[in-house]
């Protein structure tokens, strides 16, 4: 199964670490990390917003996309949160195994 690096972004520091700690203890991925704050421009309800932010970033494996992404939307407090998953090509193939069994029950 291919591994991929996801994207999502969160309200604050606290709802960040509850969502990455969240999705490595459900095994929905195999790390997270939190990063922030961020200074995000982004077009919300017809105005151009600038907020803070803390962005989240993990490895995990393509077939657990949809349900890392159901279980983000749950915790989340956005009304439309960011949840962006891109493959990974290539890498250290140890770390890439190890992200595998890190994700598998």
């Amino acid at each position: 199964m291919p591994t991929v690096l996801f994207y999502i972004t969160a309200s604050d520091a606290e709802e960040a670490t509850l969502i990455a700690r969240k999705l490595v203890e459900e095994r929905h991925c195999a790390c997270a990390n939190v990063i922030g704050p961020v200074r995000s421009f982004y077009r919300w309800d017809g105005a151009v917003q600038d907020a803070a932010e803390f962005v989240i970033m993990g490895k995990t494996e393509a077939d657990h996309v949809a349900a890392l992404t159901e279980r983000v939307k749950a915790l989340h407090s956005y009304d439309v949160p960011c949840i962006v998953a891109v493959p990974i090509e290539d890498g250290n193939q140890d770390f890439l195994e190890w992200v595998t069994a890190s994700t598998r029950e």
